[in-house]
């Protein structure tokens, strides 16, 4: 919760590979005395379990990218906007931004145009955050970072993922004004600090949550 109760929703995106889950463990302490909810896309949600069966058996790009959106709908319904209108800070790992990242280039050759296919799916019922956190480093070295005793997902490739990156980024360039883009190649401990304290000022500012 902010100082003065206002709602805030702060989002947190980045390439798979990028520090996500390093730096959600640290805001966890640095932001202990806001209370932040911390939560999650996919996983949140009974239907994230369908997101992610849908991943291993490479279902066909549509159903899954439909699949995404039925968890990210129910992600708001149930933990997001209770959340916020409780007048708590809440904080997501992945949200729709990833959809706009991601799904593009997995339907790549199956929709004219995916990201406005996905942007008017959205329309009307998303909540848009507070405040974007992008986590941002060559690929190569994001690659570098994934986990050698875990079975990769299919897009967590360099292909992929150069594609992922530059959509990200084009997501940014087109507002601003929501992202703050983060040099994840820098000290733990300097990124988590600095978006702590960025958090901090938008619970302090933030007065409305417009629709998306």
């Amino acid at each position: 919760m902010g100082p003065e109760g206002t709602p805030v929703l702060i989002t947190i995106e980045g390439i798979d590979g990028s520090g996500k889950s390093t730096l959600l463990s640290s805001l966890g302490e640095l932001l202990a005395d806001l209370d932040p909810l911390f939560t999650r896309e996919p996983g949140a949600t009974w239907v994230g379990a369908s997101v992610r069966r849908a991943i291993a058996e490479r279902m066909d790009p549509i159903t899954e990218a439909l699949l995404f959106c039925a968890d990210h709908a129910a992600h708001i319904e149930g933990v997001i906007r209770p959340a916020l209108d409780a007048g708590r800070l809440v904080i997501s790992d992945r949200y729709s931004d990833s959809r706009f990242a991601y799904q593009p280039v997995v339907l790549d050759g199956v929709l004219p145009d995916p990201l406005q296919w996905l942007r008017q799916i959205h329309e009307g019922w998303s909540i848009r955050p507070d405040r974007t956190f992008l986590l941002v480093l060559p690929v190569e070295d994001a690659v570098a970072r994934l986990d050698p005793a875990k079975q990769r997902e299919y897009f967590e490739n360099a292909g992929i993922l150069e594609r992922v990156q530059e959509n990200y980024l084009d997501l940014a360039a087109r507002d601003p004004a929501r992202f703050v883009i983060v040099d994840a190649l820098l000290k733990k401990d300097e990124v988590a600090e600095f978006i702590a304290g960025e958090i901090r000022t938008s619970a302090r500012s933030s007065q409305s949550r417009p629709r998306a």
